[in-house]
């Protein structure tokens, strides 16, 4: 891009981005989901390796919370790896487990957020695994924003990990299979979410331009809105943040209807 470009822009968006902020509505999400997807063809388009686009998108991640707190917003959910990404080579998924590990790490280091790691733990490598409880541990009293970190997380996982739970619960009860069918409820699985005890998502974002789920917050995002924005994860920037969170603002949610 021409030097003249990138100074025009970098005059033309402070403006535009206070712009946007300060014609934001009042209603706004308070819990925000954020599929951050396209670090590995952000790589490719910049003739870069897999791991360089992963470092580009980890060093995106303290920015956007610092977005999302500049609003108002009172939790987060970061999708950072999923169950089916940990079948990748070992080659590109030990990196990538690294630099996640260097992210959570340095979060909490930040003392701003409270770091709730969910996902299926017991899939992960005991070192990640540990150092993942370890920056819920050391955040635990840090009166900020909840940020759910995901990291082996697959949302069919979480609602049979869910089930699985309830039963286990119900079985330690001496309640029959009988008696628990008759009794069961949908805020009973609910309650054996990973993130068991917080608000469902209002607004999941997926950069990279992928228009699907693809497995998170399966159950949680019944009735989320849902924001898909081209740009690829590492080049997600403060002004698509307002306009995802503006978008959502304007619409006429129906709650799932």
């Amino acid at each position: 891009m021409a030097d003249w470009k990138r100074g025009l822009r970098s005059v033309l968006y402070p403006a535009y981005e206070a712009r946007v902020l300060r014609r934001m509505p009042a209603n706004l999400p308070q819990h925000v989901g954020v599929m951050l997807d396209g670090n590995r063809r952000w790589a490719r388009a910049v003739g870069r390796d897999t791991a360089h686009g992963h470092r580009a998108g980890a060093a995106n991640i303290e920015p956007l919370l610092g977005w999302c707190d500049e609003v108002g917003i009172g939790v987060v959910t970061l999708w950072l790896l999923s169950t089916d990404n940990l079948n990748r080579p070992p080659d590109e998924l030990e990196p990538l487990l690294e630099i996640i590990e260097e992210a959570v790490a340095s979060l909490a280091d930040q003392q701003r957020w409270r770091l709730h790691p969910v996902g299926a733990l017991d899939l992960l490598p005991a070192a990640t695994a540990e150092r993942l409880k370890a920056a819920q541990e050391a955040t635990r009293e840090v009166d900020g924003m909840l940020v759910n970190v995901a990291v082996g997380y697959g949302g069919r996982r979480e609602i049979a990990d869910a089930v699985r739970s309830l039963l286990l619960e119900h079985a330690e009860r001496g309640t029959s299979l009988e008696e628990l069918a008759a009794q069961l409820e949908v805020d009973h699985i609910s309650a054996h979410l990973y993130t068991k005890g917080q608000p469902d998502p209002d607004l999941v974002i997926r950069t990279s331009g992928e228009q699907r789920l693809g497995g998170f917050l399966l159950w949680q995002s019944a009735k989320s809105e849902f924001y898909f924005c081209e740009a690829y994860w590492p080049d997600f920037r403060r002004v698509d943040f307002l306009r995802a969170i503006r978008a959502y603002a304007l619409r006429d949610r129906r709650h799932g209807s």
